[in-house]
């Protein structure tokens, strides 16, 4: 222990006497140059991400005539438009909680199998599939298990028909099933770097301990693991939240979800004084994604202090 101390101590004093030989111009100059990296970033942000948050926050509170107003808020809040707000939230529920824990499965079951050909498949195949999405993602689904779907007749042949089932690709469980075509392998991206955070010598040690395979899941790795998978189904959650394209080619609309209303208003289907009710629906899933990606920064921060 004496030794370990004089160790870190004198490498200590080392860094502090080679930061005191740095010039002050050479820091100064370090700084600006670092601080200069970042600016493209941040003209980015304001141009596509800072200024159009401000526009659509801006043009909720406004009238047609141009004055300020709370009717587009209150009109936002209640009716089809409350309604689509609980269907949106439901199926961003729906489609991140379901493929998280699908996802967690199929990452530690890729990860344990300790094949490196088969964990640069999954790998690649999910960076694939999860950015599959919108109207080709809808026609595939379409295709495939449509009311005339290639698998739907094939399973007709058998005998077989499962829109007789209660089975229905254009409704709400079948929007979930094609979110999570896309869903489960964004889940498996996420998660992966976590899997690879937890430590043998951990396993080890509780198996030296004679803890079983559950209870190290139970009182080691599960609460280790828990923070980065509710940050993985928060992003899961916002994902679903804002995806407009893959629905609206699906259903036509006939399912109320927010994005589909708001791209309605975008596309002119609005009622004379209602123009900027759509900016109000934005403001609400734009609270909505911030609220849980300000839960998503904290837990990525309380994960960080273990994988590390």
């Amino acid at each position: 222990m004496g030794r370990g101390n004089r160790r870190v101590s004198t490498v200590a004093l080392a860094e502090t006497a080679d930061s005191q030989q740095i010039p002050p111009r050479r820091r100064t100059r370090a700084a600006f140059v670092a601080a200069a990296g970042m600016v493209p970033f941040g003209v980015y942000t304001t141009l596509f991400l800072g200024l159009p948050v401000v526009a659509v926050v801006v043009e909720a509170f406004r009238s047609p005539t141009g004055g300020w107003t709370w009717q587009n808020i209150s009109i936002a809040s209640h009716g089809i438009y409350a309604h689509g707000f609980v269907m949106t939230i439901e199926l961003a529920l729906l489609t991140s909680i379901v493929p998280g824990i699908a996802g967690l499965i199929v990452a530690n079951a890729v990860l344990t199998s300790r094949g490196r050909i088969l964990r640069r498949v999954v790998s690649t195949a999910s960076g694939v599939f999860a950015q599959f999405g919108g109207v080709p993602l809808a026609f595939l689904f379409i295709a495939t298990l449509g009311s005339s779907g290639l698998v739907t007749g094939w399973m007709k042949a058998l005998g077989f028909n499962p829109y007789d089932h209660g089975f229905d690709l254009y409704t709400f469980f079948g929007v979930a099933i094609v979110y999570t075509y896309f869903q489960l392998p964004l889940m498996v991206l996420i998660i992966t770097p976590a899997l690879e955070g937890l430590r043998p010598a951990w396993r080890e040690a509780a198996s030296g301990l004679g803890a079983r395979s559950w209870e190290y899941w139970r009182y080691v790795g599960g609460p280790v693991l828990f923070p980065s998978f509710l940050g993985g189904v928060l992003l899961l959650f916002g994902s679903a939240l804002s995806a407009y394209a893959t629905a609206e080619a699906l259903t036509s609309g006939s399912i109320p979800l927010t994005a589909i209303q708001i791209g309605s208003f975008l596309n002119g289907n609005v009622i004379a004084g209602e123009q900027n009710v759509g900016k109000a629906l934005g403001v609400g899933l734009i609270l909505v994604i911030a609220v849980a990606m300000v839960f998503y920064s904290i837990l990525q921060k309380r994960a960080s202090r273990w994988l590390q």
